[in-house]
């Protein structure tokens, strides 16, 4: 018996800590291409046979789908903050914020999981809502400079730009690889829409708070279709 060993020094344990970490790499490669491919509706038993692993053994991982979502989209959701810094730092307050939307419409276009988790929220992932609420920041921002600028129609607000996410998604989800650029015909008929000089009023924009009761009871249907007993 070794008595300098200490409790983590037993050989025994490593093996289990290492398949423990290739599980989950496994299981988020799995639910990365399994989301960018279905969408979030996708079942997580259909991750776990993506992965090669019990179902048991993905909820060992990730007790909750919203768990999962934040650790496939971790990435996704930095690009999105990254691509707000990018349009702030645009000279151009127009040129800044038309690209900040064609960004991230393309990056819903690549990945259909993407797509969907800008029209959701999910309130315990408390990582990925608040790099959400970062970039929202910087949006607001991105809006408040455009309509300085004489660009921007004064009636856009923030809430606009949700829309605009929801929208495109539902083009993406529809359209797939049938028609897989129609998503950018419809983003150009939307910033021809954004600009200054308005063409006439708009009826009012959605309130906040329904707007998040939209995305929250989104995020819930994804997330309650039933799995199977978890065995494996």
């Amino acid at each position: 018996m070794n008595l300098h060993a200490r409790p983590g020094d037993d050989p025994a344990t490593h093996p289990l800590r290492s398949d423990a970490e290739r599980n989950r790499v496994r299981i988020v490669a799995a639910a990365r291409t399994v989301f960018g491919r279905d969408g979030l509706n996708a079942s997580m038993t259909s991750v776990a046979r993506e992965a090669g692993v019990g179902i048991a053994t993905l909820f060992r991982r990730f007790p909750t789908k919203e768990e999962l979502v934040a650790a496939v989209f971790a990435d996704r959701m930095d690009a999105y903050v990254d691509a707000v810094g990018i349009a702030l730092d645009d000279p151009d307050p127009w040129h800044g914020l038309a690209g900040f939307i064609e960004t991230v419409c393309a990056m819903q276009a690549a990945d259909s999981g993407f797509a969907d988790v800008l029209t959701m929220t999910f309130p315990t992932a408390k990582a990925l809502e608040e790099r959400r609420n970062e970039a929202y920041e910087g949006a607001v921002q991105l809006i408040g400079r455009a309509k300085a600028a004489g660009r921007l129609r004064e009636d856009f607000t923030p809430e606009d730009l949700v829309l605009v996410h929801m929208a495109n998604a539902g083009v993406v989800n529809a359209t797939g690889d049938a028609a897989p650029d129609a998503w950018k015909r419809v983003v150009a008929l939307m910033l021809q829409s954004f600009e200054a000089p308005a063409r006439g009023p708009l009826p009012d924009s959605p309130e906040p708070r329904a707007l998040y009761k939209a995305m929250l009871r989104a995020s819930q249907a994804c997330s309650a279709s039933p799995e199977p007993a978890r065995k494996d």
